[in-house]
């Protein structure tokens, strides 16, 4: 009986060390920038200490949307990653798979660089970018969904998902083929991904959006501990895999799909993170990998700011840079058995 205490202490240990990291992060992210502000200032001006304002304004007007931003979007991309590749049993499956990227990728095209083509950019302009990138990608997970409903073979439903991604891509291309240079400009920044553009407002939709995403996921854990064993054997234990597919699917789109339209695509956060929160817990067990992740994603996305604004970089390069050498270490460890 000792061994299990041990192990329960050193699980949660690690998890409120992940806290621990994400809040540091997130002090350091809100004084990173073209002029650096010592954490403790942070602290004051986050707390209503002595403060100097000018000081104060950036932090509060500027800086802490942005770190909220980064926030978010980790929490969100890593857990929608976590239920991928555990629905779908597949290490390398991500946020993305099911066509949600390209669907957001395809809202945008036809906002920035379609509607210029037939002159209706200001006619539409009240509908942005984000707005466009959103319905996208919920258009293509409901017709994933549809599809899924009829199909028992949760691989096949990925194999359609990434079908759509071709097709949606393919679009993109003849789009940015026939569009204007002002317009492809805009939308190839887009694609580099950014925390910096969204704005008080669009805060107000984005953090109840991925909050309602992560209540759902949530609500996932026990069907996502039973699919572990694959589908037949959580058919066996009594869950009911059409309801248990929607459920995640809507907790994908929620999550990685406001992400990618107030963002842009911010890559490899949510198929590389998941797996550093297994390594950290050591365990399978998604009542300790939820919260895990949510961390491990959190601080990476505010990792990765605070070196993106050091080095004014996109977003999206830096957390490619982070994720692609765990992505590597898992596929080394997979080959090796």
């Amino acid at each position: 009986m000792i061994m299990p205490d041990i192990r329960i202490n050193r699980i949660s240990v690690s998890v409120a060390g992940l806290g621990v990291l994400t809040l540091m992060l997130f002090l350091c992210d809100i004084g990173s920038g073209a002029v650096a502000i010592p954490v403790g200032e942070v602290w004051k001006a986050m707390t209503g200490g002595a403060c100097d304002e000018s000081v104060r304004a950036i932090i509060l007007d500027i800086r802490l949307v942005k770190a909220l931003v980064a926030l978010m979007a980790g929490a969100a991309l890593s857990v929608s990653g976590l239920q991928m590749q555990t629905l779908f049993r597949n290490p390398l499956a991500g946020p993305y798979v099911l066509g949600i990227s390209s669907g957001a990728s395809l809202g945008v095209a036809l906002f920035v660089l379609g509607a210029p083509l037939v002159g209706l950019a200001g006619r539409w302009m009240w509908l942005g970018s984000a707005g466009a990138a959103w319905l996208g990608s919920v258009t293509v997970l409901v017709l994933v969904s549809v599809i899924s409903a009829r199909l028992k073979d949760i691989m096949v439903v990925l194999i359609i998902g990434m079908m759509f991604s071709s097709g949606i891509g393919a679009i993109v291309q003849i789009l940015q083929f026939l569009s204007r240079e002002d317009a492809l400009k805009s939308y190839v920044l887009w694609t580099m991904g950014s925390l910096s553009t969204v704005t008080s407002a669009q805060l107000a939709i984005l953090v109840p959006a991925i909050a309602a995403g992560l209540v759902l996921a949530l609500l996932t854990v026990k069907p996502l501990n039973m699919l572990l064993f694959g589908e037949e054997y959580a058919l066996t234990m009594g869950l009911n895999l059409r309801s248990a597919r929607g459920l995640l699917f809507t907790s994908t789109t929620l999550l990685a799909g406001t992400v990618t339209a107030f963002c842009g695509p911010i890559g490899f956060i949510g198929l590389a993170m998941p797996h550093v929160a297994r390594m950290i817990t050591d365990t399978a067990d998604h009542r300790v990998l939820v919260p895990a992740s949510m961390f491990c994603g959190a601080a990476s996305v505010l990792l990765c700011d605070i070196l993106a604004s050091s080095f004014t970089l996109p977003v999206n390069a830096v957390t490619a840079l982070l994720g692609i050498p765990v992505v590597i270490y898992v596929l080394f460890k997979a080959a090796k058995g």
